[in-house]
């Protein structure tokens, strides 16, 4: 049976070892979290540790996005990806649409629904807002993984 978190790592280490490929996000570098196992094996060059910033975060991404890397953006919950709404909704989201299919920036996101075990977060740390983005989303797709055997295939589907 597939190890979540190993998939996880393995996932990130394939999309690591792409030329255009750069990892953005909070505890990237210098651990903290719980996700952060899951980049301690690429290089620091690969990732910039990111303040608590989201929307500026999301609007790097979608610069870099822009100038042809494919940026894979981290944001430990979902809750912090509100704050990047702005940017996500109205900006990366439409870009496509606002260009005519001219402009395509590839922006990886990925974004985690916290667990109450073995500590309990609390509420602004638990939201799964999967649904949410769905209705309010044109032009991204989200894909919510929920078994370890998906994994691997989503995120180099999602970088193809």
């Amino acid at each position: 049976m597939l190890n979540y978190k190993e998939e996880l790592e393995k996932a990130m280490l394939l999309l690591a070892d792409k030329e255009d490929t750069f990892f953005l996000g909070q505890s990237l570098e210098y651990g903290g979290i719980a996700m952060a196992q899951t980049f301690q094996k690429i290089s620091n060059h690969k990732k910039l540790e990111m303040p608590v910033a989201e929307n500026l975060q999301m609007g790097i991404s979608t610069g870099l996005a822009l100038e042809g890397f494919v940026p894979i953006t981290v944001f430990p919950r979902w809750n912090f990806l509100l704050v990047a709404a702005d940017q996500l909704v109205n900006h990366l989201d439409k870009i496509i649409l606002m260009t005519e299919g001219q402009y395509r920036p590839k922006v990886i996101i990925r974004v985690a629904v916290g667990v109450e075990k073995p500590v309990n977060p609390q509420e602004q740390h638990l939201g799964d807002f999967t649904e949410g983005y769905r209705k309010i989303l044109k032009t991204i797709e989200i894909v919510k993984l929920t078994s370890a055997d998906q994994i691997v295939p989503a995120y180099l589907r999602a970088y193809n």
